[in-house]
Formats: C-alpha cells, structure tokens, sequence
C-alpha cells in the first residue's frame, strides 16, 4: 500500500465519530453518565436483581389506595338537596285539610298538603308550616319523618309525613372528561362501582386501551387505567358521594431507535409490554449494524426507585426523579430472560447501540468510493492525455 494510501486510512479511522450515525455508541453513553461534578444519569446494567425490581412494580390501584367499601343503604339527606314533604291527617278540619264545603262535607282526598320542594339550608334545615326548622342534613328520609310528625303532635290531626328527596345533590357523583356526556351522577340505593357511572354518562369516546380514570376522593387522588379497571374486578370498586370522576385520553407509547429493525414509537396493546416484546415489535435487532452489548432503556425514575438501584446514590437536594439508563447485554443467553421479566413504562426510549465495526466500515466504504473516483478520474486524463498526442 501506498505512503498515500496508507495517510488517507489513518485518517479516516481517526475521523470514524464524524460519520453519519442513528446515535451514540455504546461506550460514549457508558463514558458520559458522569461528570466531574456529578452524574448526568445513573448507568445501570440490568441482571436478574434488577430485571426484578423493575418487573415487579406495582400499577397504581383504586383498590389499594381507597379500598371498596359499599356505601350505607340508606342514604342520607345533604345540604343543597331538594327536599318534598307530604303530610295527611285523620280526619277534616286539621291544620293540612281543605276547608269545610257547604252542607258540612269536604272535598274527597283534601286530608293533606305538599309543601313545594325546598334546597336544604346550610344549616342543615328545612321549614314545615307550624313545625319550624326541622334539621334534616345528615338523616334517613325515614328519620325526618319522624321527626316531622311528633314536631306536628298536638297541632295536627294525628298527622302522618312523607318525606321525599326529589334532587339528591349530595348523593351524586361528578363524571366528566372523555365521555360521551358528562354528567352528575345520582347514586342508587343498590350500590354504585365506577364502570357503572361511567356508564351512565354514556362511555368513553376513546378506545378503552388508551383511557384512564383518574378519581378524586377526600382530598386524594389515584390513576388508573381503564382497562385495569375492566379486566379486574377488584379496581372496579363502589362510588361515595362526593367522588369526582375524570376520564382521560392518554395513549401509552414507547419509541425504538438506533440498530433495531425499525425506528419507531410503538402504541401499548393492553397493560404494557417487556424489553423483548419492545424489541420484538420494532422487527428485532439488525444483524448488520446492532451492538448486541449495546442496548439501552432510557427512563426518568422516582428518586425512591434509584435509591434501590443504587443504595449509595446521593439525589441532588429537592429532585423528586432522576434519568436512569438501563444497559443489556444480548449476547449474554440469561439476559434473554432479563428481556422478558423488564417492564417497559409510558414514554420510555429503547435505543440500540451501532457496533463499533459499523463505523469503521462507513469509514472504509467512503473511502473506497474516494480511491475509486481518483482512480477514475486519473484514467480518464491518461486517455485524454494519449489521445492528444
């Protein structure tokens, strides 16, 4: 080989990170995880201790967090309902009866009266005639009545009430987001489960696999998906009054980039999807150019999830999540059941690494296309060159 030759390879292996690449290689992203001051993400090499970890994390869960507890049959009386209240008596000439007709008779059925519906004070209270505030907030339909009558002993004639809630405010719960109309819900004596609600503001208008149900309790709230919450019958727990349900549209993606079959952001079929289904479904690594030591999770994990991973971490003051990189080595054959037991989450970026001979052969190809269009052109000129003489 020519001293020529022999310069131009020199430097076009000195000159391999300047080729067009899908990414970094895997050393720099080994090299560039710390700095002198710090760590720009925490490397982490993936081993059945840590394939567990991640593959053992537990879904937020209405179950867990609120528990599925069935409400009271009878249910209570609020502040803000609409209160009706019947009351008949024995006999004519009470204080709830129509006035006598001429010739000592009265009108069929005219024993009672129907106070107008009245909205529950913030007091607590509603008003009959000749009985005052009755305190009503809190109590059974069946308890006011009670109350009622013997408000009513003495002033009327053996007096009998019925107390009917005609807009249970208080009793209802809040559906809204993605459903097909959002709506206040009045809850039944029955007992009411969230699917049942959802249901009763007309369903989803996105595809159950991309919808979450995010509900808000006391204060609390959890996220769940749902279709955890349909093919579990635990998360499909019963409604309180009060409750507020959001439906949400959030499809769950993932990307693959680099040395894998395809680039692409993947849609999770379902509850999610492992490193190998991830891999799998972007058409598996490319024989001519992966790095099979070289494939990468890139993720940004609670600060409590790295502190497992790495015990002596120190997080920087304040930080509630740091970026993690996953590193798996695929040459490895029991790195093949890390792959399946991995959990791959929401918006994570798989990326696979080129092979470093990859780049050389870039390198080696731009460089045979340079000799050979040297060689070209210099035969060229040597025809041009004999043809004039």
């Amino acid at each position: 080989m020519s001293a020529a030759s022999l310069f131009v390879l020199a430097a076009a292996l000195q000159g391999c990170a300047e080729v067009p690449r899908a990414g970094p290689a895997a050393s720099e992203i080994t090299d560039r995880a710390s700095t002198p001051t710090g760590e720009r993400y925490v490397l982490v090499n993936v081993d059945e201790k840590v394939a567990g970890l991640v593959g053992r994390r537990e879904p937020t869960s209405f179950a867990a967090k609120f528990g599925d507890h069935r409400p009271s049959a009878d249910l209570r009386i609020g502040v803000g309902d609409g209160v009706v209240v019947t009351i008949w008596e024995a006999g004519p000439g009470g204080l709830f009866s129509a006035p006598l007709i001429p010739g000592g008779t009265v009108s069929a059925g005219s024993n009672s009266a129907t106070i107008p519906e009245q909205l529950v004070g913030r007091d607590g209270s509603i008003t009959v005639p000749y009985a005052g505030r009755i305190k009503v907030a809190g109590q059974t339909t069946q308890a006011v009545q009670a109350t009622v009558e013997k408000a009513l002993q003495g002033k009327a004639i053996q007096p009998q009430a019925l107390v009917n809630v005609s807009r249970p405010i208080s009793n209802t719960v809040t559906v809204g987001g993605e459903v097909v109309q959002g709506a206040r819900v009045p809850l039944t004596l029955h007992g009411d489960r969230l699917l049942d609600v959802i249901a009763a503001a007309g369903g989803v208008r996105a595809p159950v696999h991309e919808s979450f149900v995010e509900l808000a309790r006391h204060g609390a709230t959890t996220r769940v998906s749902l279709t955890r919450v349909v093919n579990d019958p635990h998360e499909n727990i019963y409604v309180m009054p009060g409750d507020s349900i959001t439906v949400l549209h959030d499809p769950q993606t993932y990307m693959v980039l680099g040395a894998a079959g395809h680039d692409a952001q993947i849609p999770f079929q379902g509850e999610g999807a492992t490193l190998a289904e991830a891999l799998s479904n972007a058409g598996g690594l490319n024989d001519l150019q992966a790095d099979p030591t070289g494939v990468f999770v890139f993720r940004y994990e609670p600060v409590s999830v790295v502190k497992q991973l790495r015990p002596d971490w120190v997080p920087p003051p304040g930080a509630k999540s740091f970026p993690v990189v996953y590193r798996i080595d695929l040459t490895a054959a029991e790195s093949l059941l890390f792959a399946q037991r991995f959990a791959i989450l929401n918006r994570d970026v798989v990326f696979v690494s080129n092979a470093p001979a990859t780049q050389l052969e870039k390198v080696l190809s731009l460089t045979d296309s340079i000799f050979s269009a040297a060689n070209n052109a210099a035969t060229g000129a040597y025809y041009v060159k004999t043809l004039t003489h």
